[in-house]
């Protein structure tokens, strides 16, 4: 493959660049940014030329983004081939914006350089270097509740809203196998024979797709907050364990005390569950600009609050304990945001409804007992709307999982609602030369982030990347117990807190 060097003051748009070159071919920016007063950094900043679909021959071509930062001497092992979660995360920013949130991130990809060199790859239809899909989507109505079944609707006809706006672009492109197959175009464009591969969420799928479509392309994997191929929708009472876990520590946590109702934080969980049974509310706040609003909120509202990213952790107790007493504002105002029309980035629907689910697990989804407390909010839409987005089934033979001898490190936190540790325990009989951390407390976060408090354990898994050795690597890692956030209301007194029926009139009925 033909790769090009070009100064990085060269700024022509990207795409007069794709119509003179050609499907594999690699153009390079080399550059340098001061990470600290007196300390700069070389990099490599690149765009990969790639087909928008393979399976088409008059394909037009499309960018897809990457980063090189080199190892500072030669250490004989596969470069780490770092891909980022979402869909929908750009992380080229950390260089092209030179802000303080991306030398946070750079310093992070420095660290690699003790294994080799890292190839940070975007992903094709969400990147600086190419193109970012999106479509709007519509508002919902803020005078009746949250309905399951019409936001199935609604990504329907964003669906047809995003083909019918993109008649110029190949929107069946978009699959998890052309995503492999843009790694292993970049891997041959610069060179290598082997890589290993490293990823978090989305990226952890991607790099199980990578291992296999690919697996003879592949040294090693480290993978956290892990998303099989078949579990790109969580399973409820997978979801539901892990929030039972966070009960556990908040039941015993002394602030809260004031606020919990006998029976706990799970106890609340159930009282809500009976009171939005009976009935909406009707809560009136004022949003971010002042504004006076009034919002209807029931009990599948209840269901996605209970799936929701926003309120992950150490957060979450206090978030219910404060429906639980009635105080609805602020999640009236989350729920006003979220009800407004904005941006769907269409790399995830497009990769989601590819990827699918087997029968099976489908039917799991739909049977397995939290639904009736969480709801089919994780899945509904992308299932029914699987057929409206124009990227093809990719198959139950790619869906389930098969043995694989490519050795993993699984780093997992239990406290993981997005990706639950299920996940990682499930797939873990099928690597023989895996290895799993479990990280007690642990949440949705990257490798490192997880591991923030063993430095021993952090050492082993770079020294795993380079040597593939696993001596030093645990098994379990245990964080300490968080400090909980408060409700930002006064505990109630004594005798008042709210029960099974009515709660206080934050909100009136």
């Amino acid at each position: 493959m033909r790769v090009v060097l070009l100064s990085v003051l060269l700024l022509l748009p990207l795409g007069a660049l794709a119509g003179q070159h050609k499907p594999g071919e690699v153009v390079i920016e080399r550059g340098t940014v001061e990470l600290e007063p007196g300390t700069r950094v070389n990099y490599e900043l690149g765009t990969l030329y790639v087909p928008e679909s393979r399976r088409n021959p008059k394909s037009r071509l499309i960018g897809v983004g990457f980063a090189r930062l080199k190892a500072p001497r030669p250490t004989g092992a596969p470069p780490v081939f770092w891909l980022p979660g979402g869909p929908g995360l750009s992380v080229l920013g950390s260089l092209i914006d030179n802000d303080a949130a991306g030398k946070g991130r750079l310093r992070s990809w420095l660290t690699f350089g003790a294994v080799g060199d890292l190839v940070v790859l975007e992903q094709r239809g969400f990147t600086r270097r190419g193109e970012m899909l999106e479509a709007a989507n519509f508002a919902t109505p803020l005078d009746r509740p949250a309905s399951v079944k019409e936001d199935a609707e609604a990504m329907r006809a964003v669906a047809r809203k995003a083909i019918a706006e993109n008649p110029e672009k190949d929107l069946s492109g978009y699959d998890i196998s052309e995503f492999v197959a843009d790694v292993d175009a970049l891997r041959r464009a610069l060179g290598y024979s082997k890589i290993s591969l490293f990823g978090g969420s989305f990226g952890s799928q991607w790099s199980l797709a990578v291992m296999r479509l690919h697996p003879e392309i592949v040294a090693r994997a480290v993978l956290s907050g892990v998303e099989p191929l078949n579990n790109g929708y969580d399973m409820p009472s997978h979801v539901f364990g892990a929030l039972q876990r966070i009960a556990y520590d908040a039941d015993r946590d002394a602030g809260l005390a004031p606020y919990r109702p006998e029976g706990g934080v799970m106890e609340a969980v159930r009282t809500l569950h009976r009171r939005f049974a009976e009935g909406p509310v009707r809560v009136q706040v004022r949003d971010s600009e002042g504004k006076e609003r009034t919002v209807v909120l029931g009990a599948e509202d209840l269901q996605l609050a209970m799936n929701s990213h926003t309120q992950e952790g150490e957060q979450w107790p206090a978030f219910i304990l404060s429906l639980y007493h009635g105080h609805y504002e602020d999640w009236a105002r989350e729920t006003i945001a979220g009800r407004a029309a904005g941006k769907t980035k269409l790399i995830g629907p497009l990769i989601d409804s590819s990827l699918g689910v087997t029968a099976e697990r489908e039917h799991q989804l739909r049977t397995d007992p939290a639904v009736a407390l969480l709801g089919t909010w994780n899945f509904e839409s992308n299932i029914a709307s699987a057929g409206d987005w124009p990227t093809q089934d990719m198959g139950d033979a790619l869906r389930k999982p098969v043995p694989s001898p490519i050795p993993v490190v699984f780093v997992h936190g239990d406290w993981d609602t997005s990706t639950p540790i299920d996940n990682t325990l499930g797939l873990l009989p099928f690597f023989p030369n895996g290895h799993a951390i479990q990280v007690h407390r642990g949440g949705h976060d990257g490798t490192f982030y997880l591991l923030r408090n063993e430095p021993a354990a952090k050492s082993a898994v770079y020294e795993f990347l380079r040597t593939g050795k696993t001596a030093g690597l645990p098994h379990e890692v245990t964080l300490p117990v968080p400090g909980f956030p408060l409700p930002s209301f006064a505990p109630p007194s004594a005798g008042t807190k709210a029960g099974p029926g009515t709660p206080p009139s934050r909100g009136s009925p």
